[in-house]
Formats: structure tokens, C-alpha cells, sequence
């Protein structure tokens, strides 16, 4: 499972690192990562230069496990912040269609980023000889680490209600070659709300985060990666940025799959030395 772990990790990366190449090449934030009225911010293509640099930074830390604990915890607190203090607003204040659930999706990307930044920190071993070292902000972010594979669990099934809400539009992504669209958007919606709330009570947590990382990957393969060759910039590069999201998302479910194992092995280790 280790070497599940390190796959989901590597996916995780390299999706905050496009995100950040992304903000970089249009010189601005995408909606998934800040809500879309940001224009009133001083200095945006810097402020979009400088955080996707920081983007490219961190996830490369995480692929190349430098440091990768601690900059996946202040990654995902930034991600959390952003979610409660600015997108949870917007939603409630600015969006006049807030009561429609579709309304809220990048908002819900935005927390599923976050938990898989948890997630991926706490798949990190964390060395205790160094408690009275770590700052105040690091402590209590740990304490969200539990909460990562809720916060990602929470935007599946919310997709997958979106699949069973908006099921017309969402066939439409259906690759043509696929036969019976609407089945298979049924078909995901189930596994989008049963893989979320397994995930949640810890049922089979290996069968189905695995199976959810696995079916995600092949959106990823099938649908994504087609569309954003077809369609690279249009709408800034939405197409692509739903790529990244979606190996993001593979990446979170592939290390949720692999942690209880690990940490299984990792206390059995330290029992017998």
C-alpha cells in the first residue's frame, strides 16, 4: 500500500504544481482555487504570479517529499481559509443562485483540495522528537489532519447528488464512444455517494477509496485529459484546470486508501523495536 500512497501523493503534486503553472500563464486565479470576483484585488497579476509560483513550490515538494509534511499543512490551511472566510461568503452573499447546490462546486473542489492537502501530510510520519519545535499555526493545523478525508468525502457526494440533480447536463460528458450516458451518470453518482460515505465511517476504507481514486483516474484518462487537448484555453483553461482537479482528487483517494495500512505497519514496528 505504500507504494499507493506514494502514486497519490505524486498526483497530488503534480496537480497543485499545474494549478500553479496555470495561474502563472493567464495571470490570474481560476475559480476553483478563488472565487471568480476578485478583480478589486491591488496587484492581481502579481498576487497571481507570486502564489502560483508558491503552487509550483509546494507541489513539487510534495512529489519530491521535501519538507512535504509541513507544506501540505499550510497548504491546506490556506485552502481551508479560503473556503470558510471567502467562498462560503461569496456563496451566501454575492451568488444570488446559492440555494442551488451546482452553484457551489468549485467551492466544494476548494474543500476537497484542502482535505487532500491533509490527507497527504498526515500520510507523512511524523517525527515527535520534534514537538516542542513545531510553531503554534503547525500544531493546530495537525489537528485537522483527521478531518482531511471528511472535508474530500463531503465534495463527493455532493458530486454525487450533482449527478442525480443535473443529470442531463452531466450525460453530456459522457465520451461518445461510451453507449447508455445516463447509465453510467447514475452509475457514478452511486459510487461518488458510496465511496464518500465509506470513506466518511471508515468502511472498507481500502476496497472503496481505492475503487474511487481508480474511477477517477480513468475520468481523468478518458474524459479530462481528451477534452483539455481539444480545448486548452478556452474559458482560461478551464478544461485543463478540471484535468488537474481530477487527478488531485484520484491522488487524495489513492493515499486515504493506503493510510490505515500504513500507519497499521508503522505501530508495529515501533512495538517491536
Amino acid at each position: 500500500m505504500e507504494k499507493l500512497i506514494k502514486l497519490g501523493r505524486i498526483f497530488y503534486g503534480l496537480a497543485i504544481a499545474g494549478i500553479g503553472f496555470q495561474q502563472i500563464f493567464y495571470a490570474d486565479f481560476h475559480p476553483m482555487t478563488f472565487p471568480p470576483q476578485h478583480a478589486w484585488l491591488p496587484g492581481l497579476a502579481i498576487w497571481a504570479y507570486v502564489t502560483g509560483a508558491a503552487l509550483i513550490i509546494v507541489g513539487g515538494a510534495i512529489v519530491f517529499e521535501k519538507n512535504a509534511r509541513t507544506v501540505a499543512l499550510v497548504l491546506g490551511g490556506i485552502f481551508f481559509a479560503i473556503f470558510c472566510f471567502y467562498y462560503i461568503p461569496y456563496e451566501l452573499i454575492v451568488d444570488p443562485y446559492y440555494k442551488h447546490l451546482g452553484e457551489w462546486g468549485n467551492a466544494e473542489k476548494e474543500l476537497a483540495l484542502a482535505g487532500g492537502a491533509f490527507v497527504v501530510a498526515g500520510s507523512f510520519h511524523d517525527d515527535h522528537t520534534n514537538v516542542q519545535k513545531k510553531s503554534l499555526l503547525i500544531k493546530l493545523l495537525e489537528k485537522l489532519v483527521p478531518f482531511g478525508s471528511i472535508f474530500f468525502s463531503i465534495t463527493m457526494i455532493s458530486f454525487g447528488i450533482d449527478h442525480f440533480l443535473y443529470t442531463a447536463g452531466i450525460a453530456t460528458l459522457v465520451p461518445a464512444w461510451i453507449p447508455n450516458a445516463i447509465f453510467w451518470t447514475y452509475f457514478a453518482a452511486v459510487a461518488l455517494i458510496g465511496a464518500g460515505i465509506a470513506i466518511v465511517f471508515r468502511i472498507k476504507l481500502n476496497i472503496f477509496a481505492t475503487l474511487l481514486g481508480t474511477m477517477i483516474l480513468i475520468w481523468f484518462i478518458i474524459l479530462h485529459v481528451p477534452v483539455s487537448i481539444a480545448h486548452p484555453f478556452t474559458d482560461k483553461g478551464n478544461e485543463v484546470t478540471s484535468a488537474f482537479s481530477a487527478l488531485a482528487f484520484s491522488g487524495t483517494a489513492f493515499v486515504i486508501s493506503g493510510i490505515k495500512s500504513a500507519v497499521f505497519n508503522l505501530n508495529k514496528a515501533y512495538k517491536k523495536a
